[in-house]
């Protein structure tokens, strides 16, 4: 591929490769497949979170793993987390993605229903702390902070994205352009209207972050916050509404080799 020399070229780039990768064939082995198979609201957000939270390693991998764990919950995510007790342990016994066991996913369990129970579910989380200031990194440290303030081991803040420390957060990320862009692709849903796209932020990972850099859209060296927020800065230039939207044409030229 020759790289784009301009702005209005690298723009055309970015557009055309956008509409290549943001169908529903991107479905047939991305993880966002999972919470597709629910139809209600809560169902989806529990399911997608938990799919976003495993989703490191190999594709096919993180479905396996999020096909075990949802039968382990007899396929009925907000049912199992509202009504989880200490018994139910017994359901994830021997579950593990990586460094994600059994302990961790009981502890989220149990955080989720403190939050669909107590605080008014995960979108009101995310959406009350944006709107104090219209920040995607408020509602960021107030869903790591719902485990901060929860009874759970220490080893298991370690899969809630610390952005105070640096982290990309990717996986959040990524979950919160899955909940906030429309569903006008037929790959998100748009269920957490009370965010608008422009205020997400880049899902940076190691294809996106490579290609970003080789189109000059990206300088930072490592893949951290200070990168995400850098990244998404670059892309509001070329759609300041829904800048998001370029994940795909960044992932999709990286892991299909284009570049």
């Amino acid at each position: 591929m020759i790289i784009p020399q301009s702005k209005a070229e690298l723009q055309e780039l970015l557009d055309s490769r956008y509409k290549r990768y943001a169908n529903k064939l991107f479905l047939a082995d991305d993880p966002i497949q999972i919470p597709h198979r629910f139809s209600k609201t809560e169902d989806i957000e529990i399911a997608g979170l938990l799919t976003a939270t495993i989703a490191w390693g190999n594709r096919k991998s993180i479905l396996n793993s999020m096909n075990r764990l949802l039968n382990a919950m007899n396929n009925k995510p907000y049912e199992f987390a509202i009504n989880f007790k200490s018994s139910d342990r017994k359901f994830l016994k021997g579950f593990v993605h990586r460094t994600f066991n059994e302990e961790d996913c009981a502890a989220f369990i149990q955080v989720l229903k403190s939050i669909y129970g107590e605080q008014g579910g995960l979108r009101r989380v995310f959406v009350d702390a944006y709107k104090q200031n219209q920040s995607i990194a408020d509602s960021i440290n107030a869903y790591r902070n719902c485990f901060v303030n929860a009874d759970i081991p220490s080893r298991t803040l370690k899969h809630t994205p610390n952005i105070i420390a640096s982290s990309a957060a990717k996986r959040l990320n990524m979950y919160l352009r899955w909940m906030v862009r429309p569903s006008t692709e037929g790959i998100d849903f748009g269920l957490w209207t009370d965010i608008p796209t422009s205020a997400l932020l880049i899902p940076l990972d190691v294809h996106s972050g490579r290609v970003a850099r080789i189109l000059g859209l990206l300088q930072r060296p490592q893949n951290d916050f200070k990168a995400v927020e850098e990244l998404t800065a670059e892309l509001r230039q070329f759609d300041a509404n829904d800048p998001i939207k370029y994940d795909f044409a960044l992932f999709g030229m990286g892991v299909n080799g284009e570049i």
